[in-house]
């Protein structure tokens, strides 16, 4: 008896049925494929053909649309309350992969490599770094958004990975700009190396970020603000060609940078500047 009562399974793990919902978790499936696009890329690119830039343009093109893919399966499934366990583990899985190894494996092909020439270790250690702290980030994450009972609240312990890929990414573009105008970047390369490492501190810290879930683009904004949002998304349509490379990696630090400012400002701004009043002024007489 008590040999079939060790090996019996408790019930509620049989006979829980699992919530999948299909269009959130197609938009993390999104995800995934464009981080593995981005891997295929990565892989293909070789310094010895002529299009190596356009390449490695591509791969990083991959993991911005995965960014895009991350940022609308969460709110999607938050608007249609959609959210369930399944989702939040198959969205880091998909996470860890585009913003992690993705990224990683960028880094390492394209920038770490060529900067620690004469020491190869060195190059695939700082990306496994990465790596790592990505995965403990996430991991983290899932942990207290289980104990809270929650989808994670409206703040993020620690750099957002995504955000991490996005800096990441956006200023290799940088630098394959600065390289197609022949502009010499010299000892410069050291500092995406620097900056890697930095992000991976970053992600385990206990810096918190805003998820900016509250935003809610059916919420009433005043004419002014509207105009000028309408106006920057415009601009970045037109002309995103020639200004993409420089907005990109401006915007990621901006948002690195308000971590560290955010506690330091007052919470009016802050309401201001993440919404989060909205939803608490909805029930107001």
């Amino acid at each position: 008896m008590e040999l079939e009562s060790s090996k019996s399974v408790p019930r509620s793990q049989t006979d829980t049925k699992l919530k999948i919902y299909f269009l959130p978790n197609l938009l993390t499936a999104g995800n995934l494929f464009c981080g593995f696009l981005a891997l295929t890329k990565i892989v293909e690119a070789d310094p010895a053909k002529g299009d190596f830039n356009h390449v490695i343009r591509n791969a990083i093109f991959y993991i911005l649309l995965a960014l895009i893919f991350d940022l609308f399966d969460g709110r999607v499934a938050r608007m249609g309350g959609r959210e369930s366990p399944f989702g939040r583990e198959f969205d880091s899985l998909a996470d860890l992969i585009s913003f992690g190894a993705a990224p990683a494996f960028l880094m390492h092909h394209i920038v770490l490599r060529s900067v620690f020439s004469d020491q190869p270790r060195l190059s695939w250690i700082i990306a496994a770094i990465y790596l790592i702290c990505g995965a403990f980030r996430l991991a983290r994450f899932n942990c207290l958004a289980t104990i809270a009972g929650t989808g994670g609240g409206k703040e993020f312990l620690g750099f957002p990975i995504p955000a991490a890929a996005g800096l990441v990414s956006s200023l290799t573009l940088f630098l394959l700009w600065l390289e197609e105008r022949q502009v010499p970047v010299g000892k410069w390369g050291f500092i995406l190396p620097a900056i890697m490492v930095f992000l991976s501190l970053m992600m385990v810290s206990e810096v918190r970020y805003p998820t900016f879930k509250s935003l809610d683009f059916r919420a009433k904004r005043t004419f002014t603000k509207m105009v000028i949002i309408v106006l920057l998304v415009a601009c970045l349509m037109i002309l995103w060609e020639k200004i993409l490379h420089i907005v990109l990696p401006i915007l990621f630090t901006v948002y690195l940078v308000y971590g560290f400012v955010r506690p330091r400002i007052s919470r009016k701004v802050r309401e201001e500047i993440e919404e989060d009043e909205e939803e608490e002024n909805d029930d107001e007489p």
